[in-house]
């Protein structure tokens, strides 16, 4: 099989990118491991890997600074549309993410721009409640420390440079 084209699609901004510098260290039927470089250079964020969780719609990431050393774990809830014809996957951020800080400390941001999309129509009922339904799942994970599953799949591949 060739290698799938994977896309970031966001609704704020609205943009649609090719991950094309992204590399893919695993595909199956439920999951796809990347290693990257970040796209928009950050004070601390440099790289990192992310597993994209296809039937449970979420993607976790592993953002790591300069030295490898850990930033946090990031979770974006996200819509994966496959095409079999072009080989294509578009991953849709669907807004909310979950911040999961070395000390153990989680945060839950941009839920204001879920109030934002669905009150400019960009954001379908059926995405908001597909989201809420994968945020809370994510989140019952996490704070069941059934997390570290996720971790581990990740640090399986994610080698220093």
């Amino acid at each position: 099989m060739d290698t799938p084209r994977l896309y970031r699609k966001r609704l704020i901004p609205e943009e649609c990118i090719p991950l094309d510098d992204d590399v893919i260290l695993k595909i199956d039927e439920d999951i796809i491991i990347t290693k990257w470089n970040t796209l928009h250079p950050k004070k601390n964020l440099h790289h990192g890997f992310s597993c994209y969780f296809l039937k449970e719609g979420y993607k976790v990431s592993k953002f790591l600074k300069e030295d490898d050393s850990l930033m946090y774990w990031y979770c974006d809830i996200i819509k994966t549309d496959y095409d079999r014809d072009t080989n294509t996957y578009i991953f849709t951020d669907l807004l909310a993410d979950v911040i999961m800080f070395p000390d153990g400390f989680v945060r839950v941001v941009d839920i204001d721009e879920i109030a934002l999309t669905l009150r400019e129509g960009k954001l379908p009922k059926d995405d908001v409640i597909t989201l809420l339904e994968n945020l809370d799942k994510l989140l019952k994970i996490i704070y069941s420390h059934d997390f570290e599953k996720y971790k581990h799949m990740i640090n399986e591949y994610a080698l220093p440079h």
